[in-house]
């Protein structure tokens, strides 16, 4: 979403029309930002022009960390660092507790400091808990102080922690396999019949084509037009300036 549809509360040019020329063909938002809540997500597309889609098929990094960790463990408990939205993900299904948390989450935001670094080292080596990242993003374009700039994401949050304990966490997020195939859940299809349209080759299109997803990158956001890809990445089967080129080649 970010970086495809919208930076910030700005549309993308060309996006909403390219939603609108995709209404009719069955689709879901996935994004590792767990910042928001789905319906707040959806509110925000509203807000900004587009559509505003049924908070069901939006699937955040949020959504999917607090699903999963309910079905590790009934009622769980968790400390997280993050924003106020991954707090309200994961309050769905667990209880947050410093003192005694089974998981310590990392999410994106503020919230990050000595006294919160602490606490999660000594939760995860004195009392067993169990280190969680929403998703490895080391970075996130989006807006800080009314200015477009590269933030922190989870990736780089959790890093201390890793540093600290010597664990390393279970990550959620894109290009791990939980998001795409709770997608393909929510859309009862099969890894062949779905296209994967994101900015980031190394979330978006790594984690498709290990499911054997279809990719088409657009260069809207982490890339831009004729910026060389990392070496490590395979080529999307669609690399396009913008979703304006990539209507007009799928013919919508």
């Amino acid at each position: 979403m970010d970086g495809v549809l919208f930076h910030g509360m700005n549309p993308i040019d060309g996006a909403i029309d390219f939603m609108q020329s995709i209404e009719h063909i069955p689709h879901v938002f996935v994004t590792n930002n767990p910042i928001r809540l789905p319906e707040s997500m959806a509110d925000k597309m509203a807000e900004i022009g587009f559509k505003r889609p049924d908070e069901k098929l939006i699937i955040t990094a949020g959504e999917a960390t607090a699903s999963w960790l309910a079905q590790q463990k009934t009622g769980f408990t968790f400390f997280a660092i993050g924003a106020s939205g991954l707090h309200d993900s994961l309050r769905k299904y667990g209880t947050e507790d410093k003192d005694n948390a089974d998981y310590v989450v990392i999410g994106e935001g503020e919230g990050l400091d000595y006294s919160s670094l602490t606490t999660g080292i000594n939760l995860i080596l004195k009392q067993g808990a169990q280190l969680i990242c929403t998703n490895p993003d080391t970075s996130v374009d989006a807006f800080y102080r009314g200015k477009r700039a590269i933030l922190p994401g989870a990736g780089a949050l959790v890093a201390p922690f890793i540093t600290a304990t010597g664990k390393q966490p279970v990550t959620i997020g894109k290009p791990k396999p939980l998001l795409y195939e709770i997608a393909m859940q929510e859309l009862r299809v099969q890894a062949e019949e779905c296209l994967m349209i994101g900015d980031r080759p190394d979330t978006d299109i790594l984690g498709a084509q290990q499911l054997g997803i279809q990719t088409a990158l657009v260069r809207t956001g982490r890339f831009a037009p004729g910026e060389v890809l990392p070496e490590n990445v395979s080529k999307p089967d669609w690399d396009v300036d913008t979703l304006i080129r990539l209507q007009k080649q799928l013919g919508l």
